[in-house]
């Protein structure tokens, strides 16, 4: 029976006969790693763009919230260009985006980092849905949490390669340098994947329009929220995302800073701090992806890693100067697993709830609700941060939301069967 409900949901999927799951699995990951290196270049930058233009330290916070800004605005918007131009297109576009950003982090305004920022997150704004749907037309169905949690792994080497790269050559060359450095390893990444681009977009719709009129049309607009709203299932864990994402949020976006304004350590340090952060998550993602196929519970995974990322968050909150270095980095190295490591598992059980024909939709929307959490923290965060000088009530507020994740994901709903 099982067998029989597979071959008719394929049966109902156009036939893929681009690359294989495993050169689409390389081309997301490559995707995936690029677009999150950018995401990762303000935060890292922070401190010398800071000291340099006497901005405060929550200044971070507000660039994070635009960065996140933007990827909502694409996975509200952004259907039209991915029927149009295929996923594969779609992400490269993201990278040229990214790079725009990066351009418009040099001129010594508030305003135009904003902007750049924004670039950078609409840039971003595709990975999800459209690495969702390279993966879920290729991907065997016994190993889609390793496989979709492997892509995810993107996002953490994205950020060692920031986080031990970048600060070197800030200290070397200046900061101009490192985003010079920047856009051509992305530039790179663009001209990588072209190859793969003709197979893996072969189903796309050449005839969608990408008018401002079809762009904003209100049943694009709430179309991916409404393809999330069809189960109950996909509610709860774009939800229990959401409040994972919080902890994330805040941890990527004042790690660095929080080192090097609250522990003293220097810029370079605080990267090392980072990219241990980052590498630890690599394997996080890899081996929580991996239990969940091997045991079936992904869903009770994703309620253990709410608790887990909470009371990460609860021992940042007591970090303070009298902390060693090595100590520090073995907390950033938990917080690898416990806070960072949960997208995989949860992406692959958003692709697994819906229906075939929903799963860019459903994944764009599950997603959406996810970055609430990215945006919205990270400004509360700078908020708190600016009326009490304090890091430790932020951690807190961090806390509570893993342990609010661990009570959604408490009762296993019932299974969609597959």
């Amino acid at each position: 029976m099982k067998a029989s409900r597979e071959q008719g949901s394929a049966a109902s999927e156009p036939a893929d006969k681009g690359p294989s799951w495993l050169t689409a699995l390389i081309t997301m990951v490559a995707v995936q790693m690029a677009t999150a290196f950018l995401s990762r270049i303000p935060p890292t930058l922070a401190p010398a763009l800071a000291a340099e233009r006497g901005w405060s330290d929550a200044v971070v916070g507000y660039l994070a919230s635009m960065n996140t800004l933007g990827s909502i605005l694409f996975l509200a918007l952004g259907a039209p260009f991915l029927r149009r131009l295929g996923s594969v297109r779609s992400l490269q576009g993201g990278l040229v985006l990214g790079i725009l950003g990066l351009a418009l982090l040099l001129p010594p305004f508030s305003a135009t980092a904003a902007m750049a920022s924004l670039l950078i997150g609409l840039g971003y704004g595709p990975s999800s849905p459209a690495g969702n749907d390279v993966l879920h037309r290729t991907a065997p169905p016994r190993r889609r949490a390793i496989i979709f949690s492997i892509k995810q792994a993107g996002v953490p080497l994205g950020g060692i390669i920031a986080g031990l790269v970048l600060p070197p050559i800030v200290v070397a060359f200046g900061w101009q340098a490192a985003l010079l450095v920047s856009g051509v390893f992305v530039l790179a990444i663009i001209i990588a994947v072209q190859p793969m681009r003709a197979g893996l977009d072969s189903g796309r719709k050449r005839d969608q329009a990408l008018s401002l009129g079809a762009v904003f049309a209100p049943a694009n607009i709430v179309s991916s929220l409404a393809a999330v709203t069809t189960s109950p299932s996909l509610v709860r864990l774009a939800s229990a995302g959401a409040c994972l994402a919080v902890g994330q949020g805040i941890w990527f976006a004042y790690l660095i800073t929080f080192a090097v304004s609250v522990l003293g350590y220097d810029l370079k340090a605080a990267g090392i701090a980072f990219a241990i952060m980052q590498a630890t998550s690599v394997g996080g993602r890899i081996l929580l992806g991996w239990l969940a196929d091997r045991y079936g519970s992904p869903r009770r995974m994703l309620g253990l890693l709410g608790l887990a990322s909470g009371l990460s968050s609860l021992a940042m909150a007591i970090v303070g100067p009298g902390w060693s270095f090595p100590a520090f980095c073995a907390l950033a190295a938990v917080a690898g697993v416990c806070v960072s490591s949960w997208n995989g598992v949860q992406l692959s059980e958003v692709a697994r709830a819906c229906p075939p024909h929903l799963v860019r939709e459903a994944s764009a929307g599950a997603t959406l609700i996810i970055f609430l959490g990215y945006i919205v923290a990270p400004a509360a965060f700078a908020l708190l941060l600016t009326l009490t000088g304090r890091f430790d009530i932020g951690f807190l507020a961090c806390t509570a939301f893993g342990f609010l994740c661990c009570a959604i994901m408490r009762e296993r709903p019932p299974e969609r069967p597959q």
